[in-house]
């Protein structure tokens, strides 16, 4: 057998001894019997005072020194069975003593149990004389300089691998690597990319080169008799560390397994929810009391909760969640999400009580407190305005909720929004004209429906003037701002026509021989102002009757 495959095989026989030693594969009170690092056998019983460790000790300590002794033969290793030992000797020189003891842990007498024993204890003093030959030590360093130098080349020969690289790479700048661009915006440069692809070249060729190293490493450890335990060591730590990770995937098979199954489920579940409602949505199914605009919030809700039951059951089955660290960083990021999201969860609760009570709906006119405008978005946080000024305002939901919400457009579409606006008119002015005046400048503004017909409300009998109240339907009620300027408009344009004063803002004057308080344009060419007059005879008299 070739000093390769010598070294190979002990490195394997001792991280196998280790791998079972940590894996808990020995008896529970047994203790190994080792030369070399590699165990050859177990001790599992006492001998008197003297428990399995000490005597694995002793045997392990006797093979050695029949091993280190060049003088003592190997080819008179016998068996000798005495009344309550059966014993195995090197010449004269005892190994071990095997009691019925240990024949009965093993399930076989005590000269079955010698006889397996004897060739192994035969192999391994054989492989612990030939690895210390002088031939076989001279071809062990020859192997070892021969690596060092496979080493040195495989180092030498990244690093030329690297200049080689970043050499193409620059040759590609411009040609084949390009600037990544996103609209106007520079994602990467080619600079970058070719940064980027350079990092990754070398944190390849530095991990092959610590692979090699550390192969290297084990190799050059196991050519040496000395060393070979630390080489065995050291390739056990990769051994056990893979072996772990093999385990662990093993062990999760099941619970991944669960984890398909229930994530499939609720996949399918979201599905079924989003065809039924979508169908609510676009009216192809109709359920008693189920609004269509009600179909995409429920859903949201339902996908919610669905994906929150799935990683409840899906939770106790990741890995690492039974862990107390994970279950501490479970609470503690549960406590930030509790004190920091009461505001959020208001407003959450807020939005979908308001998607249920149908308040209003997007494109909705609507005055929320001081605020009127368009409704342009609605998030279960927060719900969008732009004002007629086109201003956006955001209102969080529970402010929302709080507050009286006036909506315009609820029953403009069926019935239509009734605008209305209040004029102040003399008591010289008869009624009927004023209701003809006012309907007339309600039809003839643009927006405003002609059916149903608007009408009149006198609403006060004040003191130098009756309050008429003009009354118009619109469908329109996003235009209320503009429909409400020409209205105004109209009113004053009629009642001019007619000679009418609107006597709003009211004023006091001395009207005799005033000229009418209407716009030049409405004043006949006929017309003459009374002149003003001012009896002074009757003031000189009442000032005679006072004296």
């Amino acid at each position: 057998m070739s000093p390769f495959s010598r070294n190979c095989i002990l490195i394997v026989l001792i991280a196998a001894a280790a791998l079972a030693d940590e894996a808990g594969n020995r008896p529970e009170g047994s203790a190994p019997v080792v030369l070399d690092g590699i165990t050859l056998f177990s001790v599992k019983t006492w001998v008197g005072p003297y428990s399995p460790e000490i005597r694995a000790k002793a045997i392990s300590d006797r093979i050695l020194r029949v091993g280190a002794d060049r003088t003592a033969p190997l080819n008179n290793i016998t068996i000798n069975d005495g009344g309550e030992y059966t014993d195995i000797t090197a010449g004269d020189r005892p190994l071990l003593a095997i009691t019925d003891a240990d024949a009965k842990a093993a399930g076989k007498t005590r000269q079955q149990l010698a006889k397996e024993y004897k060739p192994i204890i035969e192999g391994a003093l054989q492989n612990y004389r030939e690895a210390r030959r002088i031939k076989n030590l001279a071809l062990d360093v020859v192997l070892m300089i021969a690596a060092t130098i496979a080493l040195l080349a495989l180092l030498w020969l990244l690093h030329r691998l690297g200049l080689a690289l970043n050499r193409w790479l620059l040759s590609l700048h411009g040609a084949k690597i390009r600037d990544v661009r996103f609209q106007r915006a520079d994602v990467l440069t080619a600079s970058q990319i070719i940064g980027i692809l350079s990092g990754i070249g070398r944190a390849m060729r530095i991990a092959a080169g610590l692979v090699g190293a550390y192969f290297y490493l084990v190799y050059a450890l196991s050519l040496l008799p000395w060393t070979q335990t630390w080489s065995a060591t050291l390739f056990g730590y990769v051994i056990s560390t893979l072996a772990m990770v093999f385990r662990s995937i093993a062990d999760y098979i099941p619970n991944l397994f669960v984890i398909v199954i229930v994530a499939t489920i609720i996949r399918y579940c979201i599905q079924l929810a989003k065809f039924v409602f979508r169908e609510l949505g676009n009216g192809n199914v109709a359920i008693s009391g189920f609004y269509p605009g009600w179909a995409d919030p429920t859903y949201k809700i339902i996908r919610f909760l669905l994906l929150v039951f799935g990683a409840i059951v899906i939770f106790p089955y990741i890995p690492g969640s039974r862990s107390p660290g994970f279950q501490g960083i479970s609470v503690f990021l549960g406590l930030l999400l509790s004190l920091g999201s009461a505001g959020a969860v208001s407003n959450i609760i807020a939005g979908v009580l308001m998607t249920y009570t149908r308040a209003f709906d997007n494109g909705d006119r609507v005055r929320i407190g001081d605020t009127t405008g368009d409704v342009i978005g609605r998030t279960l946080l927060a719900t969008r305005i732009r004002t007629i000024k086109n201003e956006d305002i955001t209102v969080p939901n529970s402010l929302v909720l709080s507050s009286h919400i006036v909506n315009y457009s609820a029953q403009a579409k069926d019935s239509g929004l009734i605008l209305h606006t209040t004029v102040t008119i003399g008591y010289d002015a008869s009624w009927r004209q004023v209701h003809e005046l006012l309907i007339a400048a309600a039809l003839s503004t643009a927006d405003v429906s002609k059916e149903p017909k608007p009408f009149v409300l006198q609403t006060a009998l004040n003191d130098f003037y009756v309050s008429y109240e003009i009354n118009a339907f619109t469908d329109k009620p996003n235009e209320m701002v503009n429909t409400y300027a020409e209205l105004h408009q109209n009113i004053q344009d009629h009642f001019n026509e007619a000679g009418l004063e609107i006597c709003s803002p009211h004023f006091a004057a001395v009207r005799d021989a005033n000229r009418i308080a209407i716009p030049d344009r409405y004043v006949s060419d006929s017309y003459v102002a009374p002149a003003f007059r001012l009896d002074l005879a009757n003031r000189a008299r009442r000032k005679t009757q006072g004296a």
